[in-house]
């Protein structure tokens, strides 16, 4: 390989531009990982301590104790998560449960309010009253007939006994 420099001042700095020709194809030598991972550890600046060395030893073997912590983890894990998805499940069931049964109650109560407007429709006063005026010899109270009682603040009035005219 052949490499060419050029050095250029522009402006007082000085700049270095370097071109080189690269071999392709075949011709192009292969480096080994491992070899040059080992060549770059024991360069003079980048000498790893004993320690080290010791902690990646230790690094590329798991013992049986490690092994079993881990299949523990992923065990525990394991029920967590399936726990978490059958609560998942049962939240989305109660979901779905609450918004058919709205659903119901609404269909409920739209039929009672047709029903009671069909009823209301169909009750004709002055129909009642001329029945209760002509047939039944019924008249309108007088002055003197109403009686009034008391409102305690509740819903209705109870009454126990015979009123006193």
């Amino acid at each position: 390989m052949a490499a060419t420099q050029r050095v250029s001042q522009r402006a007082g700095k000085r700049q270095t531009y370097r071109r080189s020709e690269y071999v392709t194809g075949t011709a192009v030598r292969q480096l080994q990982p491992e070899r040059e991972l080992e060549r770059r550890l024991e360069q003079p600046g980048r000498r790893l301590s004993h320690e080290a060395r010791k902690n990646r030893e230790k690094a590329k073997y798991m013992n049986f104790a490690y092994v079993l912590f881990l299949t523990a983890a992923l065990a525990v894990t394991g029920f967590v998560l399936i726990g978490y998805i059958r609560m998942e499940s049962a939240i989305t069931q109660s979901v779905k449960k609450v918004a058919s049964l709205e659903s119901k109650l609404n269909n409920i109560r739209t039929q009672n309010d047709e029903t009671l407007g069909r009823i209301e429709s169909s009750i004709d006063l002055e129909e009642i009253r001329r029945i209760a005026i002509t047939e039944l010899g019924m008249t309108y109270a007088g002055e003197g007939q109403i009686v009034e009682i008391p409102d305690e603040g509740s819903d209705y009035v109870r009454q126990y006994a015979d009123i006193d005219k």
